[in-house]
């Protein structure tokens, strides 16, 4: 089978890329690969749902400027196919004085990044948004929002395959050969139905395994993926009442993570979390799941031992919260004091595909490796769903370039 582009990974920004390249050449016959028996069955339907701001990405960065773009398509986009989707606003709050000047950067940041509306408000103030919250002072975000992203991805699809568009799922790509004139690529599957396929350009948006994919492009990443889970609480319906929106903490500046947090979700209730530990496999949705070659792997990868010397204090920590539900209840104390255990069940999990270089750098930006038939989207991490349309925009010019 010939296409003009085939595009590996059904996760929200290859269907995105795949609904934009659609939109930009609409004679270009395109084909998505999933190794899944569903779309967008990962990082895009494991999330928290969070309509990102841009506050705290740096100026002039890929995902400053594509999240600053992809925020108002994807609601123009939610109000044009009735997506549930609500910019409830979120509080970033200061649990104590030491925290003050951290959050003075958090909204300098916004402020460049040329968000409307943010501002300083005081402890009083931040308790009229939300009640039960501890705070000397507080960073009020309105843009932010909530919204189910695989319901998102499910309708970019479906309007692909509308238009023409084709997908197919549970094939995982194997092989990659690049010819003069095209690029061949192989899948199969667990009933022996591979397929061969050719396209004028490959563009791999496989997330957690974009660094496998990229190697069999015969392209080297620089990076390897570190997959973090992060674990979530659900507060029980009873206790909902202590939560209204979105609560974040100031981040830890040594730590790359946000924190554990409050999210009402769209479609009801209150999550906390997510903590941030090594899963032990790339798609190890909990402490049971191992493979023990990808988990090799990464222990054995320069740059995760690097990355595990220079945060062991935090990633003890949320070693800790894992194992232990009081360790849990005790972050999420700092935010909101009332909150027991009792007022906790255990929730779902997410795996982050964290790309890392052998220096031990977590990249904090986009990276997307081109070549004349190839391009590789090797690390797209948040705010890569609330940006996913711009991001596809940006690889839809790259590849009608090739085409």
């Amino acid at each position: 089978m010939r296409y003009d582009v085939i595009i590996t990974g059904g996760g929200i920004v290859g269907l995105a890329t795949a609904l934009q390249l659609q939109r930009q050449g609409p004679r270009l016959r395109i084909a998505v690969l999933e190794k899944e028996g569903q779309l967008a069955s990962h990082q895009s339907s494991h999330n928290s749902g969070v309509i990102h701001s841009g506050i705290y990405y740096r100026p002039g960065s890929l995902r400053a400027t594509n999240c600053k773009r992809g925020y108002e398509q994807l609601l123009q986009f939610c109000r044009e196919n009735n997506i549930q989707h609500d910019i409830c606003g979120k509080i970033i709050v200061a649990s104590e004085a030491s925290e003050r000047s951290a959050l003075d950067k958090i909204l300098q940041r916004g402020i460049e990044n040329g968000l409307q509306g943010i501002r300083k408000i005081t402890a009083e103030e931040a308790r009229e948004i939300e009640p039960n919250v501890q705070a000397v002072e507080a960073v009020w975000v309105p843009q932010a929002g909530i919204v189910d992203y695989g319901t998102v991805a499910h309708k970019y699809a479906e309007i692909f395959q509308a238009n023409g568009g084709e997908v197919f799922v549970n094939q995982k790509l194997v092989r990659v050969k690049t010819e003069k004139t095209a690029v061949v690529v192989e899948t199969s599957n667990s009933h022996n139905q591979g397929l061969s396929l050719e396209g004028n350009v490959l563009v791999n948006c496989a997330g957690l395994y974009s660094d496998y994919v990229a190697q069999r492009t015969g392209q080297n990443p620089g990076v390897q993926i570190i997959p973090f889970r992060g674990e979530y609480y659900e507060l029980k319906p009873d206790s909902e009442h202590l939560v209204r929106n979105l609560i974040y903490p100031v981040p830890n500046p040594n730590f790359p993570f946000l924190g554990v947090h409050f999210t009402r979700m769209i479609h009801g209730g209150i999550e906390a979390g997510p903590n941030a530990v090594l899963a032990f496999r790339r798609e190890g949705y909990s402490r049971w799941d191992l493979n023990i070659k990808e988990l090799v792997e990464t222990l054995a990868f320069p740059g995760f031992q690097k990355i595990a010397c220079k945060y062991w204090r935090d990633g003890w920590a949320e070693i800790q919260r894992s194992y232990s539900k009081a360790h849990f209840v005790r972050a999420l104390q700092r935010l909101v004091p009332s909150i027991q255990a009792d007022d906790l069940i255990p929730g779902r999990s997410g795996v982050r595909a964290m790309a890392c270089d052998r220096e031990g750098n977590l990249l904090d930006d986009f990276l997307i490796l081109e070549h004349p038939r190839i391009l590789n989207v090797c690390n797209a991490p948040s705010p890569a769903a609330t940006a996913s349309l711009a991001v596809g925009e940006t690889i839809a010019k790259k590849i009608l370039e090739r085409c």
